[in-house]
């Protein structure tokens, strides 16, 4: 569209300001370009008012999001494991191996003597497994061992409605 047209379309659709609408009034009165557009651009407008516009019918919107609905269904789901929650257990694990046969190492009492064979000796575990550990350590189990039946359960009750 040239600029004629546009200023004409803006004072048609009443979206130009009153200056600028009192400025294309008196083009449109004064000069014959403006008034010709003016003209078509007044017909054009209202036959674009009479029409009337086309909707589709409720089945067709329907099927459309049937369709939507069934192509979505299609796709596989894909789940995204995170490389660094992988690394990062088993680098806990990794640490927990270590510190443990630390632990042991430290503990043990190699003697040597000239009479005597090698004798190896293991730590005392007493010291470790305190009643309040075990306890906790009990406890920890009980609750992953509830979680493990649960998610069997739950499993296994979703397999019955499909």
């Amino acid at each position: 569209m040239n600029n004629i047209e546009e200023k004409v379309w803006a004072y048609i659709d009443g979206t130009c300001s009153a200056e600028e609408e009192r400025a294309i009034g008196l083009l449109i009165e004064e000069d014959e370009t403006y008034r010709k557009v003016y003209h078509e651009l007044s017909a054009l407008n209202s036959q674009l008012t009479l029409t009337e516009l086309d909707e589709p019918s409720m089945a067709f919107t329907y099927n459309v999001m049937g369709a939507i609905r069934a192509e979505q269904a299609q796709k596989p789901l894909k789940t995204r494991i995170n490389p660094y929650i992988i690394k990062g257990i088993a680098a806990f694990f990794i640490v927990m191996i270590v510190a443990g046969i630390a632990v042991v190492f430290i503990d043990t009492n190699l003697s040597v003597s000239s009479t005597t064979t090698n004798t190896f000796t293991l730590p005392d575990v007493k010291n470790y497994f305190s009643r309040p550990v075990l306890n906790a350590f009990l406890f920890l189990d009980t609750v992953l061992g509830l979680f493990l039946l649960d998610n069997f359960l739950r499993r296994k009750s979703s397999w019955k409605h499909i």
